[in-house]
């Protein structure tokens, strides 16, 4: 298993806080996924879909 903050290239951080990678697009796309109840399945749902748009979008700039 992958150590979180070794792959986003943080420090420490707190549980259940975002992990920040540099963009500020895809960082608030997962501080708002973070800020999503657990217990609150649609809404996790939905930012976690958003977080995949936002990754995909991304990565396709990166393409050219």
């Amino acid at each position: 298993m992958t150590d979180a903050a070794a792959v986003f290239g943080g420090g420490a951080r707190r549980p259940g806080a975002a992990p920040e990678t540099g963009d500020a697009v895809i960082d608030a796309a997962l501080r708002d996924l973070a800020a999503v109840a657990p217990e609150d399945l649609d809404g996790r749902l939905a930012a976690g879909e958003h977080v995949q748009r936002t990754l995909q979008s991304r990565l396709a700039d990166l393409g050219g």
